[in-house]
């Protein structure tokens, strides 16, 4: 019986101790998963031009992203990525009409576009002259897309400069069409997702907005522009 009672008491013991930590990887997948963007929004940016309150702001967290759009699905997969590690995002994508803030990860696969949103490889990297493809979950982060409109404004935020672009074309094709991705007469941003956006099963299409780069500004130095005044000439 004394036997027994310890093996009970070293399993209690064991399963409290399995349980806490399983709590605290959650935590830390929690903290962990927004690190990227917490540098864009505050690390990059010149200490002269935080404000105290922005200084001192609590770490971004899943506590801040609407889930109000989202399937039950992706925001349990969403969950699920919490506590896998994933390398630092390439940038930040804004779009202040539909209140979108999200990092985007370098790659599309199953993992990232549950986290954030994705690169497409092959396509121009961030800043760069060509096409950057970005790729996000319609039952997701880039749901809120079905409310964009042409003219609507977009920021994407990398660690030492900004980009301002704007929609000016939305289209609606199959998946096989590649001819968005290519290279336009000015940089572009092109962002990609499945369509329709309440479709059951797997989507037919693809919702597809393309944005042109109006402008650019550096994220550091004492020079750095206002963001409003930057967004409101493109609107």
């Amino acid at each position: 019986m004394a036997l027994s009672q310890k093996i009970e008491r070293l399993l209690i013991v064991l399963g409290a101790v399995l349980v806490a930590g399983f709590v605290m990887l959650r935590i830390y997948g929690a903290t962990g998963a927004w690190l990227g963007r917490i540098a864009f929004e505050a690390d990059s940016a010149p200490a002269s031009h935080r404000s105290p309150a922005r200084q001192k702001a609590p770490p971004i967290g899943p506590d801040n992203i609407d889930f109000s759009l989202w399937s039950g699905k992706r925001i349990r997969a969403f969950e699920e990525t919490l506590a896998r590690h994933f390398e630092p995002p390439l940038a930040l994508l804004d779009i202040p009409r539909i209140h979108l803030k999200v990092p985007v990860f370098n790659g599309t696969n199953d993992s990232i576009l549950n986290r954030g949103v994705g690169r497409i490889i092959g396509t121009a990297r961030v800043g760069g002259t060509g096409n950057l493809g970005i790729a996000g979950h319609r039952d997701g982060f880039f749901r809120a897309l079905k409310d964009l409109k042409k003219g609507d404004a977009i920021e994407l935020i990398a660690p030492n400069r900004a980009f301002w672009y704007q929609v000016d074309n939305i289209v609606i094709v199959t998946p096989d069409n590649v001819r968005i991705l290519e290279n336009r007469a000015v940089p572009t941003v092109t962002l990609v997702t499945c369509y329709p956006f309440y479709f059951v099963g797997d989507a037919p299409q693809r919702y597809v907005l393309q944005c042109s780069l109006k402008k650019s500004a550096p994220r550091t130095g004492g020079n750095q522009p206002n963001p409003v005044s930057l967004t409101s000439t493109i609107q």
